[in-house]
Formats: structure tokens, sequence, C-alpha cells
């Protein structure tokens, strides 16, 4: 399978991208999740769509192969998206699906309401993350479905500020085990992911964990905006996802003539959960749009 390799100049640094596959139909574009992930689970899942239309992963700067600025203030929503359109226009891909998991659905959304870019066929939302608070309740009816003694310990270490605590870490697995990841044994790719990923972004944009958002997206929120997103829409997610089935309903239910589809034995990373139904959903909605 033909692919290519290299790194592209965006504010701030060089991000570094491959593209895989070759083909007449339109280029599909990977919107890590994270802030401060890797594009390597996502390539590790949907690597094989290359096989009928060229797909390009990048790692957002700062995480995975592309470059480490020290500079904090460079871990901004807006730079994202401008770095999102100089990676678009050096690998002139236009037309484009775009598809954004998690963090990566602000990335998308942002992206298409601010800048409203010619080209961009479809979008694809997995697992959305559209508004912090509502995540934010979300994970707190979320945890209190845990034992006990696991809240008690994940309340005592926010309160005290404790979070990078080994306690912390054991009881945030317990939540992550349900609602990110059900996998078990974990797929080695995301051990690799988490080796390269970044940190500090993570905590500047999110916050310590997925449940405790303090960094400076805690007050996302672009649902007022989704009416006007005038694309094929897709929405997908996990029966068990943290971001919940009845929070991507209503996200969809805001974007005029949005699709849903829900994975029932999934939770946030449907795509490595159950990879074959999640492919098969996302290259069925793109037949569609192309008129396949």
């Amino acid at each position: 399978m033909k692919s290519s390799e290299g790194f592209i100049q965006v504010p701030g640094g060089r991000v570094w991208f491959t593209m895989m596959g070759e083909g007449d139909r339109t280029p599909l574009l990977i919107l890590h999740g994270g802030p401060g992930n890797t594009h390597d689970p996502f390539k590790a899942a949907l690597g094989i769509m290359a096989n009928e239309r060229p797909v390009i992963f990048y790692d957002q700067l700062g995480s995975g192969n592309s470059d480490r600025p020290q500079d904090v203030s460079l871990w901004l929503l807006e730079r994202f998206v401008e770095e999102l359109s100089c990676v678009r226009e050096a690998l002139r891909l236009n037309p484009v699906h775009i598809l954004g998991h998690s963090w990566g659905t602000m990335l998308a959304a942002s992206y298409l309401i601010d800048r409203k870019p010619a080209g961009v066929r479809s979008v694809v939302f997995s697992s959305p993350c559209l508004d912090a608070e509502r995540w934010k309740q979300d994970a707190d009816r979320l945890l209190v479905q845990l034992p006990h003694s696991v809240q008690q310990t994940i309340k005592r270490h926010e309160e005290k500020g404790t979070t990078d605590s080994d306690e912390y870490w054991e009881a945030m697995m317990e939540y992550y085990n349900k609602h990110v990841c059900r996998l078990d044994p974990n797929l080695p790719v995301l051990s690799v992911s988490r080796a390269k990923a970044n940190d500090d972004v993570y905590l500047t944009m999110w916050g310590s964990s997925e449940f405790f958002p303090t960094g400076n997206l805690k007050k996302y929120d672009c649902t007022p905006h989704l009416p006007h997103i005038a694309l094929p829409s897709l929405f997908l997610c996990g029966r068990y996802d943290e971001a919940s089935p009845e929070s991507t309903r209503y996200y969809q239910s805001l974007v005029p003539g949005a699709q849903l589809h829900v994975f029932e034995n999934s939770s946030h990373m449907s795509y490595l959960e159950e990879t074959n139904a999640y492919v098969a959903v996302v290259r069925s909605f793109f037949s569609r749009v192309e008129g396949r």
C-alpha cells in the first residue's frame, strides 16, 4: 500500500503526518483525541480504510512524532484550529472528509464553525465532547456507579490537589476500564501511544483526568452553533461511553440531517473495541455522501 510521511510547519513548530493509500475517493483526515495523545491507535484501527481512499493521520503539536515545544501558551484551541488549517493546505486536502474523536470533535467543530472552510464533504463526530459542562455531568453520573471506596479516593485527591498520586491513578483506572476502553487485556498500541503522549498539553487544556476538567477547555460549549453545520454529519459513540449515548444523541439532534450510530459493545474507544463494525459504519456513511 502506498504511503508517505513528513513534517508540516505550523504555528509553534512542526507536526508529523503520514498519508496512506491512494485512489480517486475523497481523502479522510483523522483528528486524534487527547489533547496531547497520538495518532497510533487510530492508524492501527482505521488504516484499513486506506485500501479505498487516502487516509491521513497526524500527531498534533506537542505529542507523538511532532515537535514538543515547551511554551505552554501554545496549548490553546485556536492554535490547534490554525494547525488543522495548515495541515489541510500543505497536503492539498480539498475535498476532504474529517473524522474527529473525543477532543478531536471539539477541534473539528470549532474549525467548521469558526473557519467555515470550503471543500469539507462530511464530518464524523466520534465519541463527541462538544459541551464540557455536559461532559462533566455525564462523568459525575458514571462516577457514582463506581464502588464507594473508589469514589472517596477520587474525591479526596481532587480536593487535596494530589491527583498525581499513584492511589488516584489506580482509582481513575476503575473508571477508564468501564467507560474509556473495555478491552482486557488492552492492545499494545495503547501503551505505545501512552508513552508518546504529552501530559502537559492534556493538563493545560483539560485537566488531571477525563472526569475532572480544570484546563482552558472547561467552559467549552459549541452547541449553540451546531445548527449552522451544513454538512453531512455522523455521530458515533459506544453504549458504555463517557461520551454518553444521551449526550451524543442531543448533539446529533442539533445538526440538520445528522445521523447517529451507537456501538453496543463499546465504551469510548469503539474504533478499537469494535473495529470491524466501526469501519463498516463509517465506510457506509462515506459511500452515501459520495453517491456510491
